[in-house]
């Protein structure tokens, strides 16, 4: 079995503060998650960790950052315990990640 051709498509994504703490926390969720459950994170979500600890601006994801991204914010989103500011700027940061989706390279 071969690996997987590296993916090469990326979207350049501008986040504010309050977008990146957002980001932020759902990152680390995930992460604690799997850490509880004595699993290594997945790359994806320690690679997009770097991208927006980063002081470069805009911040370059893979499609597949966004894609996944844009599926963990939604669930978080659909929780009733997501705060109303978190689920403000959550809800920018999808749409921006769902836009980048939409739109060709």
């Amino acid at each position: 079995m071969s690996s997987p051709p590296p993916e090469t498509e990326t979207h350049e994504v501008t986040l504010s503060r309050e977008e990146q703490w957002v980001v932020h926390h759902v990152l680390a969720t995930l992460v604690d998650d799997a850490l509880d459950d004595d699993e290594t994170p997945p790359a994806w979500i320690l690679e997009v960790f770097e991208t927006i600890e980063s002081e470069d601006e805009p911040e370059t994801f893979t499609s597949r950052q966004v894609r996944r991204l844009s599926e963990e914010l939604c669930e978080y989103l659909e929780e009733e315990e997501t705060p109303q500011r978190d689920y403000v700027h959550g809800s920018a940061v999808l749409e921006t990640l769902e836009d980048e989706l939409g739109s060709p390279a």
